[in-house]
């Protein structure tokens, strides 16, 4: 017996850049940006390059007539919705692509390839004001500050630089111009898009918290196919930038260590952040079922106990798998007042979050009742126990991660360095009760830890 045919059709996108072979940036890291984005990537090669995590070894470009020949077989083939160009390394690569694109009536972004993250220069010098063409077509144009410098002919140092030289692009053509603020000084990464020009011209400001890594290599790549992905995919230009952009903050934060070198940026992450809360929440149940056999009711708290899991890269509570409501005392023994899903017991969620904004190995959590016995109990569970910090001590690093109102957070002062927290007591305050959160980086852990809190406290 044979079975149905069932296919599915997604956008069409077109990335038109160089070869990484060290899976980077270019052509690589374009194809799983978009796969990554429910989007269907095709490619056209403009170069290879031997290179690795520390650097470009060789660069050879393809002749101009085998570029145009791959873009005609894409565009003759797929209804492509929309195309951003990468590395194209030389002036008469520039000049095919411009010529192949003037074909095309789609979206086009263009990401104005000339310096690698590692200092290797990858456009020659004769060929940069090529670029003013294929600007002049483009939809968006997103230069990092060293290239809209050379674009522009300004020097950018703040944000007011990168808000002229992006107004300058699109004089120059340019639908919108992304000067992204990577190369910028400041504790945050503010990207500036202006769109149009003159009373119908806006400005608008994409910011998150910089991340302290190197490990920044195929970022300009991947943030232009991740607008370009979501372009094809029917989004506005200024939902495709935001998106894209809180989309890198979570590629950078978790990259890709391998290497010898400075790592890369992760461009498959947000996909394995929902691939991977199946086998959290599995964990979750598990802990939870393990909690309920057990009966450990002299560790519930009046308000009830929740159970949380992260994934490796969960960033916002929302994407924290927890029960949906809390395990209660019954008179047959603790329950679960609902089931297990993405969001469940979101103040221990924020707690979690928060904590791994310090301790990111930390991905489980359970919280507990806390009093004198609880407190002596303590002593038998493995790890540090630490004391809560105020909601004001902390209030600026919990706020920067939910954008709410603070919790209690861990005060740093009072763990060991470099040991993430086995328990935080919370002693309690105006408006909060007191109460002990157990942390563990596995579910195995962190289960072992709640049974050993309850067996010495029932011993007590």
């Amino acid at each position: 017996m044979t079975r149905q045919y069932a296919p599915v059709s997604p956008p069409v996108a077109l990335t038109i850049a160089g070869s990484d072979s060290g899976g980077g940036a270019g052509i690589q890291a374009d194809l799983k940006t978009m796969e990554a984005h429910d989007t269907f990537g095709t490619s056209v090669v403009t170069a290879t390059t031997a290179q690795n995590t520390t650097g470009v070894q060789d660069v050879h470009v393809l002749p101009p007539d085998h570029i145009e020949a791959q873009y005609q077989a894409v565009v003759d083939d797929f209804a492509v919705e929309a195309i951003k160009t990468g590395m194209l390394a030389s002036e008469e690569v520039i000049e095919t692509v411009a010529d192949c694109i003037d074909r095309y009536g789609g979206p086009l972004v263009v990401d104005p390839v000339m310096v690698a993250a590692t200092g290797d220069r990858l456009l020659s010098e004769d060929a940069e004001d090529a670029y003013n063409e294929l600007i002049a077509r483009s939809t968006l144009v997103t230069p990092n500050v060293d290239e809209a410098e050379i674009l522009t002919g300004t020097e950018i140092d703040d944000q007011a630089a990168a808000e002229a030289a992006a107004t300058t692009l699109v004089e120059q053509g340019a639908d919108a111009a992304l000067v992204k603020g990577g190369h910028l000084d400041g504790d945050e990464v503010v990207d500036t898009l202006v769109v149009g020009q003159g009373d119908d011209s806006r400005t608008e400001r994409f910011s998150h918290p910089r991340i302290e890594t190197a490990a920044t290599h195929g970022s300009g790549c991947t943030l232009s196919s991740a607008i370009a992905a979501r372009v094809a995919a029917g989004e506005s230009l200024s939902e495709a930038v935001a998106g894209g952009a809180a989309f890198m903050e979570r590629a950078v934060r978790y990259g890709i260590d391998v290497g010898s070198g400075s790592g890369s940026v992760h461009h498959m992450v947000d996909i394995r952040e929902r691939a991977d809360r199946v086998a959290v929440s599995e964990a979750v149940e598990s802990v939870v079922a393990r909690l309920v056999d057990r009966n450990v009711e002299t560790l519930v708290p009046d308000i009830g106990m929740g159970v949380v899991g992260a994934t490796r890269y969960a960033e916002t509570p929302a994407e924290v798998v927890g029960v949906d409501g809390r395990l209660s005392r019954t008179r047959s023994g603790i329950r679960p007042t609902a089931g297990v899903r993405p969001g469940g017991s979101r103040g221990l969620a924020r707690q979690l979050v928060a904590a791994r904004e310090t301790h990111p190995e930390l991905r489980f959590a359970v919280n507990c009742r806390f009093d004198s016995g609880v407190e002596s109990a303590l002593a038998a569970v493995d790890g540090p126990v630490v004391e809560a910090a105020t909601a004001d001590q902390d209030e600026a690093r919990i706020e920067r991660v939910d954008h709410t109102a603070p919790v209690v957070g861990i005060d740093e002062d009072r763990l060991p360095e470099g040991d993430p927290p086995a328990a935080v007591v919370d002693r309690g305050g105006e408006g909060r009760e007191p109460g002990v959160v157990l942390f563990a980086s596995d579910s195995e852990t962190l289960l072992e830890r709640t049974l050993t809190l309850y067996e010495a406290l029932i011993t007590e």
